[in-house]
């Protein structure tokens, strides 16, 4: 994707863009270089990255350790 750059070096975030930061009218985002020299687009104050399901995770509980999930794979009882 590319976007035009205004007069004033400001451009628009899509929408899809906003939702998947997290970002309403108002609130700052960073730029950023990464290790491969991509420009990242973050939240401003967010340390890790935007996960599509972060929202979800923990909210069945903890989960099977990996003991148990081999053991169901094998069909161990």
């Amino acid at each position: 994707m590319s976007y035009a750059l205004t007069q004033k070096g400001q451009v628009t975030l899509p929408k899809r863009v906003r939702d998947q930061l997290g970002v309403a009218p108002g609130e700052e985002v960073t730029f950023r270089l990464n290790d491969q020299g991509e420009m990242v687009v973050e939240k401003a104050g967010r340390t890790e990255p935007v996960e599509r399901f972060a929202k979800w995770r923990g909210f069945f509980g903890p989960g099977l350790s990996t003991d148990e999930v081999m053991a169901l794979t094998r069909g161990e009882d």
